[in-house]
């Protein structure tokens, strides 16, 4: 486990369910798009983001000494969303097999050449009670992981609040991933504020793409009921009663 004294049974055993969580969370979403073959509905800009926040949150937390399980979570997280950034670019803009692996590949050394420059970086200013650094790329990892979640946003508004493309068992795993790791850092002797952030963010964000999917279910009730009656799509009648 991490060497920091704030680390406590509770808050591993806690970290390490969240980290789980966090672990398998993609893989549904990655399984997803490869048995559908399109990914319509996930911005590439989604994969990106949240692949480039895993270095800045992987400094960040192994800086401050978490519990040793949320240290691996940037890694495993950043690994799996470079996949799903590849599944983009190889489904819906074009890049052959080969190159859309070229590139993940490619995203994937930068990373992990990157984090392990800035940890050995940031250490030396760190542990001589310089910490402004490592709070920098705190905030940083968080404006990424937040940004990463903007464009499904936008998605949802082109479609009225509808939720295409996204896996719900990928979500609820994400969100309980986000919660366990939430109570493991108040399960700690001391709250990491910054470190907490970032995993409130991605909650209060993820709960506003169910809202958004709920309200549009109850919004459209009635073309949902038609098209299933019909067998049409609910897209087209959506169109017709509520025209642009």
């Amino acid at each position: 486990m991490s060497a920091s004294a704030d680390a406590t049974p509770a808050s591993n055993v806690l970290g390490t369910i969240g980290t789980v969580f966090w672990c398998i969370q993609l893989v549904p979403q990655i399984w997803y798009n490869w048995r559908r073959k399109k990914t319509e509905g996930l911005p590439p800009a989604m994969g990106f983001l949240w692949a480039a926040c895993a270095v800045p949150m992987g400094v960040y937390l192994i800086l401050q000494e978490v519990n040793l399980p949320m240290q691996i979570q940037p890694q495993i997280f950043g690994t799996f969303s470079a996949i799903i950034w590849a599944q983009i670019l190889h489904y819906d803009h074009g890049y052959s097999t080969r190159k859309a692996t070229l590139a993940c590949a490619g995203l994937l050394a930068i990373m992990g050449g990157l984090e392990a420059l800035l940890i050995l970086t940031l250490r030396i200013p760190y542990n001589k009670g310089i910490t402004w650094p490592d709070i920098l790329v705190g905030a940083i990892a968080t404006v990424l992981l937040a940004g990463g979640m903007l464009p499904i946003y936008f998605e949802l508004g082109k479609r009225q609040g509808r939720v295409i493309g996204i896996n719900w068992v990928f979500l609820c795993i994400d969100t309980l991933g986000g919660l366990f790791s939430i109570f493991a850092l108040v399960a700690q002797g001391s709250f990491d504020i910054l470190g907490g952030v970032m995993y409130i963010v991605v909650v209060v964000l993820e709960l506003g793409i169910y809202l958004s999917h709920i309200i549009w279910r109850i919004r459209f009730w009635e073309a949902r009921k038609e098209a299933k009656l019909t067998g049409s799509n609910v897209e087209d009648i959506i169109q017709k009663s509520c025209p642009a």
